[in-house]
This record gives structure tokens, C-alpha cells and sequence, in this order.
């Protein structure tokens, strides 16, 4: 199956397991909750690597010892055995690929030249003459190697038919013992055996690709596994229906349901529709807001928005400039020699809702601040916010700006004087303080903690190229040009094959 290496380097969101796969596509866009298009560029950016998995497949692949028997005229049966072949002289040309709309892939390698050693056992014997030998042996190749895969759903997971997989042989030259002007005898031999071990190498070639495309194939689910995992967070990114290959593109249509604890969310009316992707750029990404509002009240369960600032790093974040009159317990608690910490956590789970103007989330966060004793806070504040939020990334990191809609307090108290605060002034101070402060400070922790579980994940290695995020009604886009790392596959290919 050597096209199923091409077709998973080549549609790397092709990957994860299914429930159940629909065969309308239509039907099955309602269920959608993440797309990927990977358009014919693209496609041609990662065929160029192709080339160096068909040459692991050559090199690492184990050819079988091969017995046999052929009757030869006069000479009789003539026996023979082929062991120990190994390969060497390795050189592949360059690979070639078409996107075949509504069937699959079409991919071509040419001009794969190399050379077999082995040992090889043979006999022959009649009433005239009997003979048995033990001979080395050299094969010069030259083969062009074609597959047309087709792709399905099948057994849970994106799948590709394979089966018309074929090496076109344009030299085949079997020596014996170095022996280049062979005499009739040998080559009586050698033309009979050349057919047998053609079937044999490219029984083995296939057979060793396939198994590598095996190995690539689980090595991608379980990569796309972990970069949409965090703790007891994950997503089941199974396809909902089979991939659309059209002449300038691949599509692939996943669930992405988030699945924490015990529960698994769902999707039944996806907004998603092809016309909402465009073909000019290499590679996109296409995510429902029903993706992102479970897996927010998945981290707001699991306690992931949960902010301490300490010392130093709390007088700083004051230092910002504010319209309003900071009220005389803050000025105490900024200038006392005692550490200030402040601790805020979302009290509810934040709502989200994209539309063109960005993703507006709605939160409700508490804060308490202390000073000096960690018993007992001297400021506890209760907010709701409302913040426009757009993304983008660059340099390898990604940036979230932030534009505040609406922010309320709720309410507002000094715990240790057991009074509550009703002054506007201070009331506006923790307002403004929340807007110009906090929300900034909070965006950016989210920054760097988000680049963060990307990188952990690989997302740095690769080299993207003028990124866009574009919010739509009830859906972002990723869409990028992207450069592929040539040395992860290498050190894939050197970690699967030792």
C-alpha cells in the first residue's frame, strides 16, 4: 500500500478513528465540527517528500529465501533457491502525484535505480548432464513504481484501497558470479528464474511500504491525539464522512467532540458549508464555535482558569495608568513591605459566540487580593466581562487581542472590615482596573500558555507562512501556506526503521 505513506504525509488531518461513517457527505456536514482543505499546492509540497519513504521502504524491506522448480527441455527440473538479497546503489528520481476528483490519488516515482545482491542455489540434471551450484549474484534494476489509491471509510478510519500498486521493470539484469556475458547455459537459467524474482521484489517493496504506511498512520493519529489533548481533556477527531478529492483539493470532515471525565459532547447542527473555504491559500483549518464552547466549560471544570499574580508582579500590573482615583487600601497594599497577591478564577463557565466582528466571550470571574495576610483577602471583587477576542500568530507564537465590550461589577467588598462597597468611585477603579489590567494580563497568560501546548506538540517545527484567522458567524478559519520540515520525517523514518 505505498500510496497510503503519499496519502498520510500528504492529508495530515486525514487521521483518527469514526463512529459510524455517513456516506451523503451533505447529511453529514450537520455533524461537523472541524474541516481541514488541503489544496493541490500543498499537496505538492509534501509529495516532494515522498521520495524519501519509498526509499525506506527499498532499503529496510527483508526479501523472503525463494524456492522452485522449472522443467527445461533436455536439462530436466532444474531447482533453484535465492537467499540473503539485500540492496544497494540506491537512487529514486522524482515522484509525481494528481488529485483524481471523486476517486483518489494518483502517484508515479520514476526512474528507482538500484542494485540486489544475494546468494543463489541451483540444480539441473537429466541423462546427459547433472549439476548443482552455489553461485553470488548481482540484479541491476530500473523500475518506475505507480500506485492509484482510492479512499473510503472503512474499519473506523479514513481509508485508502491500494490494491493497484505496481512496479513497471525497465531493466532487470540477473548476474551470476560477476558474470556479464553469461553462456547459454546460465542464461537458459537466468531468463526463466527473472520472472519469479521480479514477483518477489515487487512483492516485497509493496509489502514493506505498506507497512510503513501502517506505522506513519498510527504515528499521525496518535500526534493529532496529543495536540488536542491537555490532562483529562481530549478530542475525538474521527471523520464524519469520507474525504472529498477534487482536482484542486482534499477535504476531510471531523467530529472534533470534546470528551472530559466520563462525558462526551455533541453536534447535530453544524453551520459548516464548502462555499465558506476558498482555494487560494495551501492549507486550511475550519472550527465551529461548537467545538470551543464544550471544551471552554471543559477547562473551567477542570480548574484551568485560574490565575495567582504575586509580589512584584501585582505592584507592576498597577503601575498601568488609570483615568480613576486609586482607592487608600490599594495604595497601602501596593506600598507595604509585605508580598500583595492577587488570585482570580472564573466563577461560571464562559460563554462564546463567534461572529465577523471576532469571538465575543462572555465570563464571570471573581478576584481577591491580599495583603500581607493570606487568610483572608483585604479586596474581593465579583465581575462580568465581555471581550471581542481576534488571534492571530506570527514569529511561531500566537496573539490574542482583546477588545472590551461590556464589564460590570457585580459586586464589590473589604472582607476584613465585613463591609461591602458600594462607592462609585472605588466601584469604577475596580472596573477600570479590571479593563485595562486584567483582561490584558489575562490574554496574555492564555497567549503563552496556548504557544505553549503547541510547541509541546510540534507546532514550531513547522514553517507557516502568513497566517490568517478569520471569524465568521458561528465559525473561525485557520487558513496559511506552510513550508514542511524535511527533518521530521527523517527522524520519523530513522526512529520507525532502527
Amino acid at each position: 500500500m505505498p500510496a497510503d505513506i503519499f496519502l498520510r504525509l500528504l492529508i495530515l488531518c486525514l487521521f483518527g478513528t469514526i463512529h459510524g461513517c455517513l456516506q451523503d457527505r451533505a447529511s453529514a456536514y450537520k455533524y461537523t465540527g472541524a474541516v481541514c482543505r488541503l489544496t493541490h499546492p500543498a499537496a505538492a509540497v509534501l509529495n516532494e517528500k515522498t521520495t524519501k519513504v519509498i526509499e525506506a521502504a527499498f532499503q529496510h524491506a527483508r526479501y523472503p529465501s525463494m524456492k522452485g522448480e522449472k522443467s527445461a527441455g533436455f536439462l530436466g527440473k532444474v531447482l533453484y533457491g535465492l537467499e540473503n538479497l539485500e540492496i544497494f546503489n540506491l537512487s529514486i528520481g522524482q515522484s509525481e502525484f494528481e488529485l483524481r476528483p471523486g476517486e483518489g490519488i494518483g502517484l508515479q516515482i520514476n526512474n528507482v535505480s538500484a542494485v540486489f545482491s544475494g546468494t543463489l542455489q541451483y540444480g539441473y540434471g537429466s541423462w546427459l548432464v547433472n549439476v548443482a551450484q552455489r553461485l553470488d549474484f548481482e540484479v541491476e534494476t530500473q523500475i518506475d513504481l505507480g500506485i492509484n489509491p482510492k479512499l473510503y471509510c472503512g474499519n473506523s478510519k479514513v481509508a485508502a484501497d491500494t490494491s493497484d500498486c505496481y512496479l513497471n521493470f525497465h531493466k532487470f539484469r540477473l548476474y551470476l558470479q560477476g558474470d556479464k556475458e553469461p553462456n547459454w547455459l546460465k542464461r537458459l537459467f537466468t531468463d526463466f528464474i527473472t520472472f519469479t524474482v521480479k514477483l518477489v521484489v515487487k512483492g516485497q517493496i509493496c509489502k514493506e511500504i505498506n507497512k510503513l504506511a501502517d506505522i506513519l498512520a498510527e504515528f499521525i493519529q496518535d500526534t493529532a491525539a496529543e495536540f488536542l489533548s491537555d490532562g483529562a481533556i481530549s478530542v475525538d477527531i474521527g471523520v464524519t464522512t469520507s474525504p472529498l478529492i477534487t482536482a484542486n483539493y482534499i477535504e476531510s470532515y471531523h467530529k472534533g467532540l470534546t470528551k472530559y471525565l466520563n462525558s462526551t459532547s455533541s453536534i447535530n447542527n453544524s453551520v459548516f458549508h464548502p462555499n465558506q473555504l476558498t482555494e487560494n491559500r495551501m492549507l486550511y483549518f475550519w472550527f465551529s464555535d461548537d467545538i470551543f464552547k464544550p471544551l471552554i466549560a471543559a477547562a473551567h471544570q477542570d480548574g484551568h482558569f485560574q490565575l495567582n499574580i504575586s509580589s512584584e508582579e501585582v505592584k507592576t500590573l498597577f503601575k498601568t495608568g488609570l483615568s480613576s482615583v486609586k482607592p487608600v487600601y490599594i495604595e497601602r497594599c501596593l506600598s507595604e513591605a509585605a508580598s500583595p497577591e492577587l488570585r482570580v478564577w472564573s466563577s461560571a463557565v464562559p460563554t462564546l459566540n463567534t461572529s465577523t466582528m471576532g469571538t465575543s466571550i462572555t465570563a464571570q470571574a471573581i478576584g481577591q487580593l491580599y495583603c500581607g495576610s493570606q487568610n483572608e483577602p483585604t479586596l474581593f471583587f465579583q465581575t462580568n466581562v465581555t471581550v471581542d477576542v481576534t488571534a492571530s500568530y506570527a514569529e511561531k507564537k500566537l496573539f490574542l487581542h482583546g477588545k472590551p465590550q461590556e464589564i460590570s461589577v457585580v459586586r464589590a467588598e473589604l472582607p476584613q472590615e465585613n463591609q461591602q462597597i458600594y462607592d462609585e468611585a472605588q466601584i469604577e477603579f475596580i472596573r477600570e482596573a479590571v479593563e485595562k489590567i486584567g483582561v490584558p494580563k489575562v490574554l496574555f497568560v492564555l497567549e503563552v500558555e496556548i504557544t505553549r501546548l503547541m510547541d509541546k506538540q510540534g507546532a514550531s517545527l513547522f514553517d507557516i507562512i502568513n497566517p490568517e484567522v478569520l471569524h465568521k458567524e458561528g465559525y473561525v478559519v485557520a487558513q496559511m501556506d506552510f513550508g514542511f520540515p524535511h527533518h521530521l520525517l527523517v527522524d520519523f523514518l530513522k526512529r520507525t526503521l532502527q
